[in-house]
């Protein structure tokens, strides 16, 4: 007799457990593709807003501007653009205090920098736990489907006096259907965790080398009155 094996059918034919499972892992796979697909679009726009703001931080305007402009699009404003923002207000907070050590005024300015460069480092690698979570767990829940569903199969088969293939096959073959789900869902996730992973340490080494060089530009400026251009030697 011909059976129907197609994959909705063994879905629907599938113990309880194992179509648990299966809803599971599938929700679990949809969720990760969420994910996935925002961290691609918001690490793109974190890079484009990052190399838009070192153009301009570059380009020679004065801090002052630089700084003013920062201060009216917080929310709006590039993760690099903050720190920079971050370090600015403390080092003109300590120049108020008339704090003249050149070293306290650039230490000041550097835990601020710090402080808020973590801030954004948290915010970026939002998510990113739950990849690796998806990556490292699925295949294995999909293995406890698997099986689960042969056990159901084999002790159903315990009752028959003739066994043949084409009557262990449908069992096995439902079983195994969570484990390729559970691999369809870990997959993905892993490929792009590791993606993701790698292009927010570019970020990370981007961001720390800025606060190295705003914070020579300030040591430089640490004499000023007024902060002047970020070209100012």
């Amino acid at each position: 007799m011909n059976q129907d094996l197609s994959i909705v059918t063994l879905v629907l034919q599938a113990s309880l457990v194992v179509q648990i499972v299966m809803v599971g892992l599938m929700l679990t796979s949809l969720a990760s593709w969420t994910v996935i697909f925002g961290k691609l679009f918001g690490l793109r726009r974190v890079r484009n807003d990052n190399e838009e703001f070192e153009r301009e931080f570059w380009a020679g305007k004065n801090l002052n501007d630089l700084y003013a402009d920062a201060t009216k699009r917080v929310d709006s404003a590039a993760p690099m653009e903050r720190i920079f923002a971050s370090g600015m207000r403390e080092f003109m907070k300590l120049r108020d205090r008339r704090v003249a050590d050149a070293g306290a005024l650039i230490d000041g300015a550097r835990r601020a920098m710090r402080a808020s460069f973590q801030r954004e480092m948290d915010a970026i690698e939002s998510n990113l736990s739950f990849l690796a979570t998806v990556g490292s767990v699925s295949p294995y829940v999909g293995l406890f489907g698997t099986v689960w569903g042969i056990m159901h199969a084999f002790i159903g088969l315990s009752n028959l006096t003739q066994v043949t293939l084409a009557t262990v096959a449908p069992g096995i073959a439902e079983a195994l259907v969570a484990t390729a789900i559970g691999l369809f869902a870990a997959i993905p996730a892993v490929i792009a965790y590791n993606r993701f992973a790698r292009d927010i340490d570019r970020i990370a080494i981007q961001a720390e080398t800025f606060i190295e060089e705003f914070s020579n530009i300030l040591h430089r400026n640490a004499g000023h009155p007024v902060p002047v251009a970020t070209g100012t030697v």
